[in-house]
């Protein structure tokens, strides 16, 4: 466990960050059947494709799927809308920077902070074509460096 009280992360939406220029980030609540907390667990969940909405004043998390639970008879539904726990501050403050500057907010993580599972939520801007290009070209040229320094220092 981290110094921050976090378990290891049990989804990553890492698409996320190729697809998404993250502006700032936020720890959600979610609320789960006891076979989604078992299923989270085991670490089978995924975030692709998953996103937030806001409806009512409350965030509701789209799309993830939590596997069922093989040992389990009574199952939850896989993809369901799952309620995300905020303070009403930081949705009234999202609601605002989602309007006024365009942004959208997708999950990136799910871990569990004591006995509790948490969501990472991000507020982020869609990335156009070029700038992914534009990444994958510099993650290149940057390998391609430290395997010429590699090279030299031999």
């Amino acid at each position: 466990m981290s110094a921050d009280g976090r378990g290891p992360d049990v989804a990553t939406n890492r698409a996320a960050r190729f697809s998404y220029e993250i502006v700032e980030t936020f720890e959600a609540g979610i609320v789960l059947t006891g076979t989604e907390v078992k299923s989270l667990r085991d670490g089978k969940a995924r975030l692709q494709d998953s996103y937030a909405a806001i409806e009512d004043g409350q965030v509701y998390l789209r799309g993830a799927y939590i596997p069922p639970y093989p040992p389990a008879r009574d199952n939850h539904e896989p993809e369901r809308s799952r309620k995300l726990l905020m303070h009403r501050w930081e949705i009234e403050r999202l609601i605002g920077r989602m309007q006024r500057k365009g942004l959208t907010l997708i999950p990136t993580r799910i871990y569990f902070k004591g006995k509790r599972a948490k969501v990472e939520l991000a507020l982020a801007r869609g990335k156009q074509q070029q700038d992914k290009r534009r990444q994958i070209r510099d993650r290149d040229v940057a390998r391609d460096v430290e395997r010429e320094l590699k090279q030299r220092n031999r």
